[in-house]
């Protein structure tokens, strides 16, 4: 089980925790002009899921803006940045800040991949802030659930399994 805390207090994740070698699950979330999208939409491809509580904060901006900025020198890699914000919010905050290489997707109507991937935060209603990597086979070859949510991940241990991902 992943212990994890937000602003030092302990948090319960729902969902299983998924490891390197498990297989990916399927989820569906929604773009930003609400349609839905699912892991089986970047078949084939390696995919970089970027985990936020809420783009428009601190470190969860400076998570998107830095994938934002790795996406060109990553070849066959899909990268998506999840969140519980509203599709309307994450749009404008993209417009606002340039990104355009990352996919920005909301799991707020139904929380389908925060309770799937172990990253939904029960007492919040947020997702935990985490990484995972998933290769064109839709096999899991990188996880990393951050332990304080308000903390970056470890961005050069998932840039390099994202690179060495077929």
């Amino acid at each position: 089980m992943v212990n994890v805390t937000f602003k030092q207090e302990p948090v319960t994740l729902v969902g299983p925790e998924i490891k390197a070698g498990d297989k990916a699950p399927d989820f569906t979330v929604l773009s930003n002009d609400l349609s839905e999208v699912s892991l089986s939409d970047y078949s084939g491809k390696v995919k970089l899921i970027s985990v936020v509580p809420s783009i428009d904060t601190g470190v969860c901006s400076e998570q998107t803006r830095r994938f934002n900025e790795e996406a060109d020198k990553l070849d066959n890699v899909h990268v998506l940045t999840i969140s519980m914000d509203l599709p309307f919010a994450q749009a404008r905050w993209c417009a606002a800040n340039g990104i355009e290489k990352v996919d920005t997707l909301s799991d707020h109507r139904d929380a389908d991949f925060g309770e799937k991937y172990g990253v939904l935060i029960k007492e919040l209603r947020l997702l935990a802030r985490s990484i995972f990597v998933v290769n064109s086979k839709d096999e899991v070859t990188h996880a990393e659930y951050v332990s304080e949510v308000s903390t970056h991940p470890d961005y050069e241990a998932a840039l390099k399994a994202a690179k060495e991902a077929e």
